[in-house]
């Protein structure tokens, strides 16, 4: 099967496997072309500024996630919820209408009170991860209910 790619070299470890299957070409012109080979809703993940989620809306995008992926590329770069108050008053201005472009933060969530935090400036929904897996490896199910 041809991967963008190509080969999977498996002897690099699981991080160089998975991103094999990622295309650095990507663009902003890609974006017709992807609307196009789908029915369904399109997001753009890995938005770090205002301008790119403005650029996303005005693309016909369905939305944006406000990530640095895990900060696991730049560690000092701002998380999701950092990006977000800019972003809100950016799609704003550009006329953004909640019902039109959904806004997601995946990072920065260390607490129950933080998701509550996202919602009220305006994010849809939010990604729990490092949280979750922390909360249920140290106290298991308790350590869940403690944690929202």
């Amino acid at each position: 099967r041809g991967w963008p790619g190509g080969e999977v070299d498996r002897t690099q470890g699981a991080a160089r496997a998975i991103s094999s299957y990622i295309d650095p070409g990507l663009c902003w012109e890609d974006v017709p072309w992807l609307k196009r080979i789908t029915s369904m809703k399109v997001l753009l993940k890995g938005v770090q500024c205002a301008e790119d989620a403005v650029a996303a809306y005005k693309a016909g995008l369905a939305g944006c996630v406000l990530s640095n992926h895990g900060g696991r590329q730049l560690d000092t770069c701002r998380s999701g919820i950092e990006v977000l108050p800019e972003v809100m008053e950016a799609l704003r201005e550009a006329g953004a209408k909640r019902e039109d472009f959904t806004v997601f933060v995946d990072g920065g969530i260390r607490r129950g009170a933080d998701i509550f935090k996202a919602v009220a400036l305006g994010a849809a929904a939010v990604g729990v991860g490092r949280p979750v897996l922390y909360s249920l490896a140290s106290y298991g199910e308790k350590g869940i209910v403690r944690m929202v």
